[in-house]
């Protein structure tokens, strides 16, 4: 059976720039608004959430900057770019279209 992390590595980006999409935050925030507001049930370790907002910077739908963090600790803070906005609204849309599918095939009535 299939575990809520095996689920979030494929949608892990479409998380990320969503919860960027709300307010720019450090890796930690990030990681712990994830967890918050799905109940605890998606967690994302530091091993993937790294290197997934190293990506996103590369393409440049997450742009990055140095700041002081809430508990006046030096921290890197990423924001949605304009170019990251129409990614996350192309990719919100499929994966709206993918999840209604899978929905349709879950939801059949055996014979």
């Amino acid at each position: 059976m299939s575990k809520p992390s095996d689920v979030l590595q494929g949608t892990l980006e479409l998380l990320l720039l969503k919860i960027l999409a709300l307010d720019p935050m450090h890796g930690l925030a990030i990681a712990q608004r994830l967890r918050q507001v799905s109940g605890d049930i998606l967690q994302v370790s530091d091993g993937s959430l790294y290197p997934a907002l190293h990506k996103l910077e590369q393409e440049r739908w997450i742009a990055a900057e140095w700041k002081t963090s809430e508990l006046g600790r030096r921290a890197k803070y990423y924001s949605l770019t304009r170019t990251g906005k129409k990614r996350l609204d192309a990719e919100a849309a499929n994966w709206k279209r993918l999840s209604g599918a899978i929905s349709a095939v879950v939801d059949l009535q055996e014979a």
